[in-house]
Formats: structure tokens, sequence, C-alpha cells
């Protein structure tokens, strides 16, 4: 089925005819009909699926009828997202696709001035994109108004609660109308999730897109055993070995993210960096510059993992394993989209085998070995171009003198016998 046959409002088949959308992949199939119909959903589906069109299609098509019969002015369907990031990419997608109507869309974050976003609101929007902080400061200084909203959607749900925004989650329902539509949205299922869902939803249409395989299958997977301190060195190597492509790079901390970017620049690596501990603007420039291709490696915390949805990264890189292996699945889907192919490579030192297990257990079969010997390895530590300390030159003329005294040694021997 080609969206052109779906009932919806001729300027957004425009903007997917733009957009080159012809065929809906299967979680817009499934979700478009149910939500047009005012169901409400509970749709469990991988990262890289196509999941925020599924739901913004169709609500952008409800809320052109609900403007075409109704006086009401105010916030019409509110989208909660657990990070900043997440907020600016699902109202991109929004406003691109209600390029030829007259809905207005505005992402809502904390971390900035909320002088001009106050001013915004006051001129009236249609959809409202936000994180809970700052959405529940502006009800509470009495700048949003939701008591009219119709349409409710919660996408990374197990993400936001992760962050502990269940009582968030709850509190945002004693503002809305008794009768709302409401659209539940994650990656994973746990019974915590589907505790939470049923509380929220309506005798839901509930979907879920390949329930047994949690990742795209459009990505490699492999992992390659690494010492700790030596994971820089495999990195520099790598992005040496792939110049032209878009790396992305998930660290554990704040700290370590910022190490690696340091270790990067002492070889001349250019990279950008985002985690919780950046401001907003700083955060927005990075992905800026990574969306943009001006920097194409980003080091970045699994805070972002979930925000980041740029076209064309090649590789990901667990440069540390996650806390949870269910974040494995988030940080590799931000490669192999749609139909592109995609690599997700591991560093996994001693320590962190146990969570490797973890991983293997939750994805359901074993991440490919890079094999790789002494020899190969020892030559990665050698031969990288860490220039601020000495340690390679002087690594090198320790392997050189090893060297020498093994061909001497040999030579002796050699000597010996004749």
């Amino acid at each position: 089925m080609k969206f052109e046959a779906y009932n919806i409002h001729p300027a957004i088949k425009r903007s997917l005819e733009e957009r080159g959308f012809k065929r809906p992949t299967d979680i817009q199939h499934r979700a478009i009909t149910p939500i047009l119909a005012g169901e409400d959903v509970l749709a469990i589906a991988q990262t890289g699926t196509g999941k925020t069109a599924a739901f913004a299609i169709p609500v952008l098509h409800l809320i052109t009828e609900i403007k075409r019969n109704s006086r009401n002015k105010g916030i019409k369907c509110l989208v909660m997202v657990p990070t900043r990031e997440l907020s600016i990419q699902i109202a991109e997608v929004f406003e691109q696709l209600a390029r030829f109507t007259e809905i207005t869309v505005m992402s809502l974050v904390g971390g900035v001035d909320q002088a001009p976003q106050i001013a915004k609101l006051n001129q009236g929007v249609d959809v409202l994109i936000s994180t809970p902080g700052r959405m529940f400061d502006l009800i509470y200084q009495g700048h949003i108004k939701i008591t009219k909203t119709e349409i409710l959607v919660l996408d990374e749900a197990d993400h936001m609660l992760d962050l502990g925004f269940n009582k968030d989650i709850h509190d945002v329902i004693k503002f809305l109308p008794k009768r709302h539509q409401t659209l539940f949205f994650s990656a994973t299922i746990t019974p915590v999730i589907k505790d939470l869902a049923y509380e929220l939803v309506n005798k839901p249409i509930r979907i879920q897109i390949s329930p047994k395989d949690p990742i795209s299958k459009n990505v490699d997977h492999s992992v390659a055993f690494i010492e700790m301190d030596d994971k820089r060195f495999f990195l520099e190597r790598m992005i040496k070995e792939n110049p032209d492509s878009r790396i992305l790079v998930f660290v554990r901390t704040k700290v370590r993210c910022e190490r690696v970017h340091l270790a990067m620049e002492r070889v001349g690596i250019k990279t950008v960096t985002m985690h919780g501990g950046k401001e907003q603007e700083d955060r927005l420039t990075a992905m800026a510059a990574f969306k943009e291709g001006t920097v194409n490696i980003l080091i970045a915390t699994d805070i972002s993992a979930r925000g980041i949805d740029i076209a064309n990264v090649e590789y990901v890189v667990n440069y540390d394993l996650p806390d949870v292996s269910e974040n494995y699945v988030h940080r590799v889907g931000r490669t192999g989209r749609g139909v592109s192919r995609g690599f997700a490579v591991t560093f996994c030192s001693p320590e962190e085998e146990p969570i490797l297990r973890e991983i293997e257990e939750f994805v359901g079969k074993p991440v490919k070995v890079i094999e790789m010997d002494k020899g190969e390895y020892k030559d990665t530590l050698v031969f990288t171009q860490e220039v601020k300390e000495n340690w390679r030159a002087l690594l090198k003329e320790a392997y050189q003198q090893q060297q020498a005294i093994k061909d001497k040694g040999l030579k002796w021997k050699k000597a010996k016998k004749k």
C-alpha cells in the first residue's frame, strides 16, 4: 500500500512525495490507520523503523480536521520525550511533514532562556514536543494550557522511565481533558513499561514490530577485545582507516567523553562531543556540525543515544560498553537506518566482558569477534600518532631493540652451528 492510498490530507501527501516517501514502513503501515480512527495505540518498535513518522503523519491529519471543525487555538497535540535532542529531532520531522499546511510546531526544552519560548507559545502552537522539566515549569507559570489538548504522544517511554520521569508521565494526565487520544511508543517492552502503558491507554491497539529481534538486520555487529587504556589507539586507527565515514562514538560518562575528545585532538583528529554537562547551545552546535558533515566524528554519552537521528552514520563505536544492555540497542540503532547498511563495533576490555554476555543474551545472538593476533595488536600501539607524550617513540625503539636482539641471537645460533 502506498501513502497516496491513505485518507490523509493532500498537503501531507505532498510533503511525503517531496521527500521521496512512497511506501510506509511496517510500523507506519500498522499504526497510521488506527491512529486516524482515533484509537489509542501501544506500539513497540526498534529504533530506525520510522516510528516518528508513524505517529506524525496521522496526527498532522487529525489536527487539520480539528482546526477545520473547532475554534480551539491552543495546543492540540502534546508529544512528551525524554531528551532535548529527541525533542528537536521530532520537531524537525513534524515541520517537514507539515510544510504545506498551516500547522505550527514547537520544540520546548530546558537549558535555554524561556522568554523566547513563551513568546512563541503566545503566538499559538498546534503541536508541542517537549521534555518534562521545562514543560511543567511553564504549565505552573501559566504559559502552557493543555486542558483542551486532544492527543498525547509518549515517545521513548522506556527511556523516560530510566531517567525517572514516571511521576511526570502520570502528572501530565491531570492537566489533560478526560477524553483524549493516547499514543504510547517505546523501543523495548518490560513488565514496568507494560503496566504503565495500560494505566494510560484505553483499550489500545497493540503493535509490536520484530519483537524477537530488537536490533536492525541492516547492522553488522562485531567486537574487539582491547585493554581499557589501549582503546584510544584503536579508535585512532579505525578513524584513520575510514577517513570519509561518519562515525558515532559512545562512551559511558561525560568525563570519558572529553578525555577521548582530547586524545583524538592530540593526534590531529577533529571531533565534537555531546553529553549532559554541556550547555544546550553547545549541544546544538555539535549536533549541527555532525549533521552537516563539517565534523565526521561525534563522541556522546547514552543520554544522547535516542536523540541522534542523522542520515548516513556508517559506524557506531561502543568505546565503552553501556551500563544497561538495552542501551546497546539504542546506540546501534543510530546506524543501519531505513535501507542503509551500518556497522556497530564494540571495544570490550576484560572487565567489561560480563556486560558483553548480557548484551548477547538480550539480543539473542553472539557478537562476531574481530580476530587479532598479538603482532597486529602491538602494531596498533607502536604506530599510533600520539604526539603529546613520547611513549610511542620509546615503545617503537624498545620494540626495534627487542627485534635486533632476537636477530643477533638467531645469527649467533647459526654461526655456532657452522
